[in-house]
């Protein structure tokens, strides 16, 4: 693939634009501007020029002049643009992104705005009749045992290399625990151990503890519940996660508490003191909210505990999103859904679960993002040089920026939660170890609200 390299007057990087190289083979819904009537283009161009022009942005279109304040976003092609967006709603604005056809000199910055302001987009008479243009998910993206293996596959399994390029030495793939906010590159390793002592904590995990870990991610929870004196039982779906991390238990001289498998969580049996799952219940899927709790409870012995780390979204807009199917569903986690905190509390109660810690530090995850996306677009050479095209470079900025500006408008939360067994009732939360201790991040409600020390 040719890349032009011209610098680009917006971001003043050189110019990555890639639509006039991408191989359609490929990426059919981006090589392809989709064909769609002249009344649904229409459409599209009145409410987005009406509604972007109520928001704190500035906005150019095409070669006008731009106009507003805030943050640019540059509409480089907007005939396409239109089309797009008139024929896919957010998939299209994605796809758009992809193909070079709009750039924003502060990417985060006007996702942020986006993601703020995303209830005033359509006019409140308009939203009645958004099942008649969003897509509904496809019935192959469902999480059943082979098509939880299938949507793993496709995020997880792109290839080792690429995750360790611009993940912390631990390669935790999920949100870090700052000791002090704004985030660091020298903390950033330390940040994670925090967060996975923190959950160790609250899953009372020491000396003797048989441990269920639901998602292995590349094994550094394990390693260091193991260094507790566990024994750990961590299964996966991912065959390159597992290769990784099993390599990188036996590097630890941990092969002897660690056993990481490829298996379902639902295949899963026998009893554990403790069981961890850090965001993995965005992977699960509505329909299987309640078997995924349920097995949580079944796998518990008597006196257990368990701690989830969660990403969670407001109640209305999850259910919005999960009748929709997504940019982030049709290219970064097909069969994905982010749930709400009373979604987790329902399902957890349904299953005979209480929760008895909830934690919320949504701009940890924020600065968590900046830190991967500035690692991620900073060695973008490296990336490309796996093997990875302009589409795809554009494509993964784009999901790091969007996920960043949803935990800092704060439409995102992520959350730690302990839960035991509800018949046994609330259990004592043990308080974190001074070597590990987490800010105080109490955030009730959803808030994502913290008070970093």
């Amino acid at each position: 693939m040719t890349l032009s390299t011209t610098t680009s007057p917006v971001t003043g990087r050189p110019a990555d634009p890639a639509a006039a190289s991408v191989d359609p083979a490929v990426w059919p819904g981006v090589a392809r501007v989709p064909r769609v009537s002249g009344l649904r283009t229409a459409v599209a161009r009145t409410l987005l020029r009406r509604a972007l022009g109520r928001l704190p942005l500035r906005v150019r279109w095409g070669g006008e002049p731009a106009v507003g304040k805030g943050p640019l976003l540059w509409v480089r092609k907007p005939d396409a643009f239109h089309r797009r967006i008139g024929a896919g709603g957010l998939i299209g604005f994605g796809e758009s992104y992809m193909a070079g056809e709009w750039e924003a000199d502060d990417l985060v910055g006007v996702l942020t705005v986006l993601a703020a302001g995303v209830d005033e987009l359509v006019p409140a008479p308009l939203r009645r009749l958004r099942g008649l243009w969003v897509r509904r998910r496809p019935e192959d993206q469902r999480n059943t045992v082979a098509g939880s293996r299938e949507n793993i596959r496709r995020h997880y399994d792109l290839s080792n290399e690429l995750f360790a390029l611009f993940l912390d030495p631990s390669l935790s793939y999920s949100s870090a625990v700052f000791g002090r906010l704004p985030g660091t590159a020298e903390d950033f390793e330390a940040a994670q151990h925090r967060k996975i002592d923190r959950l160790l904590d609250l899953a009372g995990v020491g000396p003797g503890t048989r441990l269920l870990e639901i998602g292995t991610g590349w094994g550094e929870l394990a390693i260091r519940a193991a260094r507790r004196g566990a024994v750990v039982r961590s299964v996966t779906l991912s065959a390159e996660q597992r290769e990784l991390a099993l390599r990188r238990v036996r590097e630890a001289g941990q092969a002897d508490r660690v056993t990481v498998e490829l298996c379902d969580y639902r295949q899963v049996t026998g009893a554990y003191d403790a069981v961890v799952s850090v965001e993995m219940i965005e992977a699960v899927g509505a329909d299987y909210w309640p078997v995924y709790f349920r097995t949580l409870r079944e796998r518990l012995a008597p006196g257990g505990r368990v701690a989830l780390q969660a990403i969670t979204m407001p109640h209305d807009r999850m259910l919005a999103t999960a009748r929709t199917h997504t940019w982030i569903s049709e290219y970064i986690f097909p069969g994905g859904l982010i749930p709400s905190p009373e979604a987790v509390r329902r399902e957890a109660g349904r299953a005979g679960l209480r929760i008895t810690a909830d934690d919320g530090y949504g701009a940890h995850y924020a600065e968590t993002l900046r830190l991967w996306r500035e690692r991620f677009t900073g060695r973008a050479a490296e990336v490309a040089a796996l093997g990875f095209d302009a589409v795809f470079r554009r494509m993964w900025e784009l999901y790091l920026a969007y996920s960043e500006a949803g935990f800092r408008a704060r439409y995102l939360d992520v959350r730690q939660l302990a839960l035991s067994a509800a018949d046994l009732g609330a259990a004592t939360v043990p308080r974190a170890r001074a070597a590990g201790a987490v800010p105080a991040v109490r955030a009730a409600g959803g808030s994502g609200k913290e008070n970093a020390r």
